[in-house]
């Protein structure tokens, strides 16, 4: 068996738009290692939502993909009939979404969603009930069976994304994708949701792909990082490689947007000079070099090539090949 439980091979998505074909997706390749916590981190339009909708097969109706495989568990999931993907969502591949308001129905009880979302098991209704207050438990909602009872609004939001998760892996997936599970939660909340993921993902052994544009999040909760800039992958490595050693241009600019990182108080917020660039229209040679402050001659024509930096870090960045 394979050592990835998730890996994406030169996938490449597109959009159809009245003016072309908008490249969301170019020749991305991602490894998620089983028992391991992979962090995709980008700013709003890098792709993040893209590569999500690809893996779980729920793409726009305009998308479509050129080129790429993406295996799972050993299967192409491009190749599999929309029978074959329903049998595997909820139950080898889970979701959390970021609004846990929009993901529970908040005209049924919690244990209604909670026992219907097991369907697929063979089990009583009592038993289904019984897992249901289990994970509950298991993700810190105090005295459970006498609140599968209650609706959504009756608990807070950092509860309701508790409810999520809990419903994300009562099926115990090999991967749970989180596609920005703490935007919505208060600091506090957030520290707490970080430290539940890692118990449960050690617990139940699953790995999980962290979406976020959050930094210190990532810093936090994932083993290894992936940054993506306009639809292409552009540094990846270790939590302590990325962030202690970033290679790529992007990746520092972001580390010095991060407010975690600002020492001296001011009025307004480091950003990145610049706009991401038009995904029809694509610049010849690098994607950042409109952006980049270490920009040569080369990055006006050549696309750089994908580099090993030190070990398992690779960048994609003419700098390092000086």
């Amino acid at each position: 068996m394979s050592s990835d439980v998730l890996t994406v091979t030169d996938l490449s998505v597109h959009y159809r738009t009245d003016h072309g074909a908008l490249q969301a997706l170019r020749h991305v390749n991602l490894d998620v290692p089983r028992g391991s916590i992979v962090g995709v981190v980008g700013e709003s339009g890098c792709g993040k939502s893209t590569l999500i909708a690809s893996i779980i097969r729920l793409l726009a109706g305009n998308a479509f993909i050129p080129n790429g495989r993406i295996e799972f568990e050993s299967r192409n999931l491009l190749d599999l009939d929309e029978a074959a993907m329903r049998d595997l969502r909820g139950n080898r591949m889970s979701v959390v979404f970021q609004d846990p308001m929009s993901t529970l129905n908040p005209v049924l009880t919690i244990g209604r969603q909670m026992t219907d979302i097991q369907y697929r098991r063979n089990a009583s209704r009592a038993d289904k009930q019984r897992r249901a207050v289990e994970m509950l438990a298991r993700v810190g909602i105090s005295d459970p069976a006498s609140r599968l009872g209650q609706f959504p609004h009756e608990f807070s939001g950092g509860m309701q994304q508790r409810i999520s998760i809990a419903m994300a892996l009562q099926a115990e997936p090999a991967l749970l994708i989180a596609d920005e599970p703490t935007t919505a939660l208060d600091a506090t909340l957030e520290v707490q949701i970080i430290h539940l993921l890692k118990d449960l993902q050690t617990n139940i052994g699953c790995s999980i792909l962290f979406i976020s544009h959050h930094l210190g999040v990532i810093a936090e909760l994932c083993d290894y990082v992936v940054v993506m800039y306009a639809g292409e992958i552009v540094e990846e490595g270790t939590a302590r490689d990325v962030f202690h050693r970033p290679a790529h241009p992007y990746t520092e600019k972001l580390l010095q947007c991060d407010p975690a990182g600002i020492a001296a108080k001011s009025r307004s917020l480091p950003t990145i000079p610049g706009e991401i660039p038009d995904l029809v229209e694509l610049p010849a040679g690098c994607i950042f070099k409109n952006r980049c402050g270490y920009v040569m001659e080369r990055c006006d024509n050549v696309v750089p090539a994908w580099t090993e930096s030190a070990g398992t870090h690779f960048v994609s960045c003419h700098r390092t090949q000086t």
